[in-house]
């Protein structure tokens, strides 16, 4: 059963730096590709990304494109060329790949800003019809979301169709990177566990300066300025909201902070998406009539819920299962909850999601979840307790502890705490991440009374 209990909120600690990677790590991701390229007959890959959809080509090279668009072809038995604008030129020795010469690159314009020069650049098709692109090639495209059928492809149009006129036949190959049985992306090294409790501890720690700090009167803006910004990309917008005309991921409107009223906002960065709903008060009193038993009858059996959904984070357990969990524990005529009770996260927010109904798909060693279920109740607007979390079995344990010693030290210490303090039971494949792993105050005004087991 839950209840509230006032609780110092420990100092974890966070990484000074986030990890450095190297082309060491990208000629595996590299081989991986081509060899799932094999597999699927394909003999070519056209991978595309823009200032929102760059994950696919990040993990790959370790280049996301700025301002403009970029496309990377890869072709079996060449080293691969990437495609960017006037501008993402000079930002290429971001990429190992590209600093090792093991990336070839040319300037499409097309790709370029508005009104800025296109007269030097080839055309798309004399580019693909350079790298073999021509009647008989199979191009596996790679956009951001696969689709029913593999006809449907995200790429733009201009791409596509000039890869079609010369005779090339066009599938949807995005799966290869994110289909949650089997994509590239879906379990993470040491290394990115590494770099994604450097980014969660940035927004935890974020979220914690904005609870605490939290006062009558100050507008959103404020609120949210607290997080701080060091500069690290972001995979989402951040939100901030309050008030009874909130609206749903708007961005800080300079709606002011009052007692008696609902408050949430995210914090988010590559791999961390750091997030808290709960009410602006000191306790129930401060509540509106209909809603103070908020904690007994809404943000308790959410939090209880969560202890569950915590429980089955191990490796074999079926998606379905804890869709079921939350499903049973959660009914939808109360809580509204109707996106997938958790999903996976990488450099982008959402990647994919093992978790839906009926679903067979096990949980794997390198799983990197958010815990995002999403509440919502016209009386009793939301509770939250967003953070990020890898599923790992004892190889990659031991993998994260020999080379990231430091890290697996924390998540050692936030798993001591979510049991021993908060009474949430987990198993031992569960790495938390967040500083702000299981608490959950109903009451922002008192940030120290948290929900516990």
């Amino acid at each position: 059963m839950f209840e509230l209990t006032e609780i110092d909120y420990p100092a974890f600690g966070q990484a000074a730096e986030p990890p450095v990677f190297t082309v060491a790590d990208y000629r595996p991701r590299l081989a991986q590709l081509r060899e799932r390229m094999r597999e699927e007959q394909l003999t070519h890959l056209l991978i595309y990304a823009d200032r929102e959809h760059f994950a696919n080509l990040a993990w790959v090279t370790g280049f996301d494109p700025r301002f403009e668009e970029a496309l990377l072809i890869l072709r079996a038995g060449e080293s691969p060329l990437i495609l960017v604008g006037n501008e993402c030129q000079a930002y290429l020795p971001i990429s190992p790949l590209f600093t090792a010469k093991e990336l070839r690159h040319e300037v499409y314009q097309p790709f370029s800003l508005p009104d800025q020069p296109r007269d030097t650049s080839r055309t798309i098709a004399q580019i693909f019809q350079s790298e073999g692109i021509a009647r008989g090639a199979t191009l596996g495209c790679v956009g951001w979301k696969t689709y029913s059928t593999p006809v449907e492809i995200d790429l733009p149009a201009y791409l596509v169709d000039a890869a079609r006129a010369l005779g090339a036949q066009t599938v949807n190959a995005t799966g290869l990177f994110i289909d949650t049985a089997r994509g590239l992306r879906t379990l993470a090294t040491a290394r990115e566990i590494a770099l994604f409790e450097y980014t969660n501890g940035l927004a935890s720690e974020g979220m914690k300066r904005v609870l605490f700090g939290l006062t009558l009167g100050e507008t959103d803006r404020q609120a949210l300025s607290r997080a701080g910004f060091d500069g690290f990309p972001q995979s989402c917008h951040w939100t901030c909201k309050t008030g009874p005309a909130r609206v749903s991921l708007a961005s800080p409107r300079g709606q002011r902070v009052a007692l008696g009223q609902p408050f949430s906002a995210n914090i988010s960065y590559w791999g961390a998406n750091c997030c808290r709903s709960a009410w602006v008060a000191r306790g129930a009193e401060d509540l509106p009539a209909g809603a103070r038993d908020y904690v007994d009858h809404f943000a308790g059996p959410y939090f209880a819920a969560m202890a569950e959904w915590f429980s089955l984070l191990e490796v074999g357990t079926p998606g379905g299962e804890i869709h079921a969990a939350i499903a049973r524990s959660l009914p939808f005529e109360k809580f509204g909850i109707f996106l997938n009770p958790g999903h996976l996260i990488h450099l982008d927010e959402w990647t994919g999601s093992p978790v839906h109904a009926g679903s067979p798909i096990p949980l794997e060693s390198g799983m990197v979840l958010q815990s995002d279920v999403i509440p919502a109740s016209k009386t009793y607007g939301s509770t939250r307790l967003e953070d990020t979390y890898v599923v790992a079995d004892l190889e990659l344990r031991l993998a994260l502890r020999a080379e990231f010693p430091e890290v697996a030290a924390r998540c050692d210490h936030r798993r001591a705490f979510m049991m021993g303090n908060l009474g949430i039971e987990l198993p031992d494949d569960v790495l938390p991440l967040s500083n702000l792993c299981g608490l959950a105050p109903p009451y922002l005004l008192r940030p120290n009374l948290v929900l516990t087991m």
